[in-house]
């Protein structure tokens, strides 16, 4: 469409001059640029939303996929700590099953009666450093046998899981965790002022976006850099995906539907054999040890060490042992996983096609992850659980984000963490194709956090500065405390104080905590023009259980269970 000309000729001198015309309206760019997008509080280019569900053969292979994409960080936390702790093969194998149980009951559990957003909770690399200073502490110990020094250590672990655990139940079910995390205006008593001082500077949109871009960038170490290890199988990997999810569906509609949907499994199938080639026809028999370990397919050696049938059960390895310096080092731990769970959930709300998760649905997420890791600790966990970012990147590669899906992904976790043999045999596939993988879906979770700007003003300088920092320094931070780190677990905070150190290091060390300080720090203290600039009229209807209609239809409880809930639960 061609744009109207205006010509103003001046008049005659002999002439009165004519009344002054209006400005000529500006072309319309609309149209003459293309369309424009108005904000959207749900993406409507899913094909299944939270309460929505495939046919049940799509279903039980969407949830095989959450249950490959979640086995990857299980495995990688295991062979990197159990080793360091005195643990052989055979005591990983038990790891290994006993977070994949804890996930599987973890996840049932948020799906129902938490969160209610399709996400898995998974082993939390968060609660790495606190095991580090257990495991120093007893290298400098006399024990019988490496094992016995791993039985040990696990003791601690779960003596400091159980006792930290109700830091998160009582943020959850205080209802403090969704305070801080709300927007509200209270004006009734001093009391309750002061305590809004204390444990709610507001979120808004404006923290949102660095928060959920850091849960997921914050993860790269495990995408390219753990790639890299095995370029031979992870580039291949990380080519074939992106061609055959996004390029080859084109080629017909089933196709499409398929390779949408399947492209993870058939594409981890397809390298996952390159890789077993490689290995069998002895490509890497005269390679560095660190590259045999990456690469063959072999090197875990978990099918010849994994029990044929084993359920987990409460104290399996004794009984817990409670030290306090170890257990003010978890509380950092578990309170980080809050944080980078907080940070999912909204993500996980945004690919699902769920509304904004209000603060009573966030605080008793965390309350119940409290709960969850109170019930990790029992079973002997290594690590607590936290909400995969990986898997919800799973809902956006596949544009189906049903609820249903998720929890039936717990039944495989369940199934395959007794019957140890089977999950032996997917859990040796090697790592580098799982980094393939994560370097598509923690992009995709790192975007999911940028459409929140979209509610704020974008053009705003305020915002662009509060938004700038945020994000630069919950990156430069966290890699300033990891680089600094030692082969040991030490971090650059050092005092006499062991657990002190804990848990500044861990808190620091963290790219999605670290964002929520500082992003929820200037968003609140830097003064805006408008109210409408943060978001907040956006922003404020999502907090309250009545405040969208919305609300009851994504975060209610299944069938009648709120009538046997107290009200704090709720």
């Amino acid at each position: 469409m061609g744009e109207t000309e205006n010509h103003h000729h001046p008049p005659p001198p002999q002439a009165a001059a004519p009344p002054a015309a209006p400005p000529a309206a500006p072309p319309n760019l609309a149209l003459s640029r293309g369309p424009t997008w108005t904000p959207a509080e749900q993406l409507h280019q899913l094909q299944y939303c939270i309460h929505s569900n495939p046919s049940w053969p799509q279903a039980l292979l969407l949830a095989f996929q959450h249950y490959i994409v979640n086995l990857g960080t299980t495995v990688l936390i295991a062979s990197n700590i159990v080793p360091l702790m005195g643990g052989t093969h055979g005591d990983k194998a038990r790891v290994i099953q006993v977070l994949l149980f804890m996930s599987g009951i973890n996840t049932l559990l948020q799906t129902l009666i938490g969160s209610r957003l399709p996400t898995v909770m998974g082993a939390s690399i968060a609660y790495t450093l606190p095991l580090f200073s257990i495991i120093n502490d007893y290298n400098d110990e006399d024990f019988a046998s490496p094992h016995d020094r791993f039985v040990h250590s696990m003791r601690t672990i779960q003596g400091s899981m159980i006792v930290s655990s109700f830091l998160n139940i009582i943020l959850g079910y205080g209802r403090a965790w969704g305070e801080l995390t709300s927007y509200q205006v209270l004006t009734t008593t001093f009391s309750k002022r002061f305590l809004l001082i204390l444990l709610s500077r507001f979120f808004s949109p404006i923290v949102v976006v660095p928060v959920v871009c850091l849960v997921g960038l914050g993860l790269f170490a495990r995408g390219f850099p753990l790639l890299g290890n095995c370029v031979e199988i992870g580039l291949p990997m990380l080519i074939l995906l992106m061609i055959c999810q996004q390029y080859l569906k084109r080629i017909h509609s089933r196709a499409h539907l398929i390779l949408e949907r399947f492209a993870l499994l058939l594409c981890i199938g397809i390298v996952w054999a390159f890789a077993a080639i490689l290995t069998v026809s002895g490509a890497y028999n005269n390679v560095k040890p660190a590259t045999k370990q990456s690469c063959r397919t072999d090197r875990s050696f978990l099918m010849s060490s994994a029990p044929w049938i084993k359920i987990p059960y409460p104290f399996q390895w004794g009984t817990p042992i409670f030290r306090a310096s170890h257990v003010f080092g978890m509380l950092g731990a578990a309170l980080v996983s809050s944080a980078e769970s907080t940070g999912t959930f909204f993500a996980a709300a945004r690919l699902s096609g769920a509304t904004a998760p209000p603060a009573h649905v966030l605080s008793r997420s965390i309350g119940l992850q409290g709960i969850g890791m109170l019930l990790e600790g029992l079973f002997g966990s290594l690590v607590g659980t936290t909400a995969s970012v990986e898997n919800v990147g799973l809902l956006g590669l596949t544009h189906i984000g049903s609820r249903r899906v998720v929890q039936i992904s717990t039944a495989f976790m369940i199934f395959f963490s007794i019957f140890g043999k089977f999950g032996a045999f997917f859990a040796s596939i090697p790592l580098p194709i799982f980094a393939a993988i994560y370097c598509i879906l923690l992009g995709i979770v790192a975007a999911s956090g940028i459409t929140f700007i979209q509610f704020a003003n974008s053009n705003s300088m305020r915002n662009i500065y509060v938004l700038g920092v945020s994000l630069f320094l919950g990156l430069s931070i966290p890699q300033y405390f990891v680089t600094s780190r030692t082969f040991d677990g030490h971090g650059p905070v050092r005092t006499n104080a062991v657990w002190f150190n804990d848990i500044l290091n861990t808190i620091f060390s963290s790219p999605a905590t670290v964002a929520i300080i500082v992003g929820t720090l200037l968003d609140n203290t830097l003064e805006a023009n408008h109210v409408e600039d943060r978001g907040i009229p956006w922003w404020k209807p999502f907090q309250h259980s009545k405040g969208d209609v919305r609300t009851e239809e994504f975060y209610s409880y299944p069938l009648r269970i709120n009538e046997y809930l107290p009200s704090r639960f709720l």
